[in-house]
């Protein structure tokens, strides 16, 4: 549970903060007290100005590392920190998911914004998050990259289970400066760029992935944005280097 104004004096970088589940996580910290840095291709400044309260808009292309190195000394100076960096941006990015219509082109994107990106982003948050005395990420995985999934792509699954293992690894580099490293999981929240996809598929398709979720039905929004707060939490303080699954059930490890 987070306490009410826990992240007060905290900065939080969102990248991806412009979609459905990024506002939603930045509304989250906002309410919780943090400054809010809104990042994404597009639409970060319109997010932030939505926000309100001492929210930050900024458009880059996370998979620059130069563009995201100056944006995290651009946040230290503005604001401090950063201390929480959740890194969204990604997905399978207008890709096609059969693997005979994947080009390399495709390919290099999915793998640029989800795989690097994360990783430059935490590559230069990591300085800051040090001098600060510690700080927390969460990266996203997926359910598509813990067992195949009728909705995403192969080049969207490789890229999300390679997240899973750089956050694994980053929380072994990074615990010794207090810096924890997690990921989520979720399954399919029907976001508008998902609905479409979802709402496209030939309905005996729907039905089989509502039959596969043990609880029967799709998320709501606040269900993914609460896993992330806590694992940013200080009720998460001793909580490194897991996926935590958020799908209802769909995805049962043993």
């Amino acid at each position: 549970m987070v306490v009410t104004g826990e992240f007060a004096g905290s900065t939080v970088v969102v990248t991806g903060g412009a979609g459905g589940i990024g506002r939603a996580v930045g509304t989250a910290f906002r309410d919780a007290g943090a400054a809010v840095v809104v990042v994404d291709r597009v639409g970060a400044a319109e997010a932030a100005e939505s926000l309100g309260g001492r929210a930050y808009g900024v458009e880059l292309d996370v998979s620059d590392p130069d563009e995201v190195g100056a944006l995290m000394a651009e946040v230290n100076e503005r604001f401090g920190g950063p201390h929480v960096l959740v890194t969204l941006a990604g997905g399978s990015l207008g890709t096609p998911p059969v693997f005979a219509s994947i080009a390399p082109d495709d390919l290099d994107l999915v793998l640029d914004v989800n795989v690097k990106g994360t990783f430059y982003c935490v590559q230069a948050a990591v300085p800051y998050m040090t001098a600060a005395g510690g700080g927390a990420v969460v990266t996203v995985s997926s359910i598509g990259a813990r067992q195949p999934s009728p909705v995403t792509g192969v080049a969207y699954a490789t890229a999300k289970a390679a997240v899973g293992g750089m956050t694994r690894k980053l929380a072994r580099e990074l615990g010794g400066a207090n810096i924890r490293v997690n990921a989520i999981a979720p399954g399919l929240f029907l976001t508008d760029r998902l609905r479409v996809r979802f709402e496209t598929m030939p309905e005996v398709e729907q039905r089989e992935v509502l039959d596969a979720i043990a609880l029967g039905r799709m998320p709501e929004l606040r269900e993914i944005v609460d896993p992330i707060m806590f694992l940013c939490s200080d009720a998460a303080s001793f909580i490194t280097g897991i996926t935590l699954d958020v799908n209802g059930g769909r995805y049962l490890p043993a």
